[in-house]
């Protein structure tokens, strides 16, 4: 009993504490990549000379009742250059939910220099019974990404932060 109720607390216990290792440790961070909205605009340059291939990864966390994919798979971009697009996702349900998008960049090396300016991640989306949404995404890739990358993937990975079964009230004692 103990270990069930262990279990069903760590679940609601996800996303904070992915917030807090990712703060501790400076990678793939939601609260990073929320600082960086306005940061480098002004001096940012774009190497014209450069291309990089930006993919885009979905994935539904659990037994989650979502559409949830990117409105494009793949951009062919310039280091420095902004870029804009979409992603879907339509609640399945016949119930409100809230959920949550973590991010992540492969090869992890490159996560410093992938800068998301406005992002879907930034805050939680409340979907309502059978809702569909267009969640925007603007970012760039820093021009001094090293050389030896030339392709890189952005991966989202949705939950619902409400609790995905109702648990009975209980005394502990």
């Amino acid at each position: 009993m103990l270990l069930a109720v262990g279990m069903f607390g760590f679940s609601f216990a996800m996303v904070p504490l992915y917030e807090l290792v990712c703060s501790v440790t400076g990678t793939n961070s939601i609260a990073t990549n929320a600082s960086t909205k306005t940061s480098g605009l002004e001096t940012r340059e774009v190497d014209s000379e450069r291309w990089i291939t930006v993919e885009f990864d979905a994935t539904i966390n659990g037994n989650l009742a979502v559409e949830f994919r990117p409105g494009t798979r793949r951009l062919k971009i310039h280091p420095g250059e902004m870029q804009s697009l979409v992603y879907h996702a339509k609640n399945l349900t016949d119930k409100k939910i809230t959920l949550q998008a973590v991010p992540g960049i492969t090869p992890w090396q490159a996560t410093e220099h992938l800068h998301k300016i406005e992002c879907f991640c930034f805050s939680q989306q409340t979907l309502e019974a059978g809702e569909a949404v267009e969640m925007p995404l603007r970012f760039y890739v820093d021009s001094d990404l090293p050389k030896q990358f030339e392709r890189m993937t952005l991966s989202y990975s949705i939950m619902n932060i409400e609790g995905v079964i109702d648990a009975p009230e209980f005394e502990l004692k």
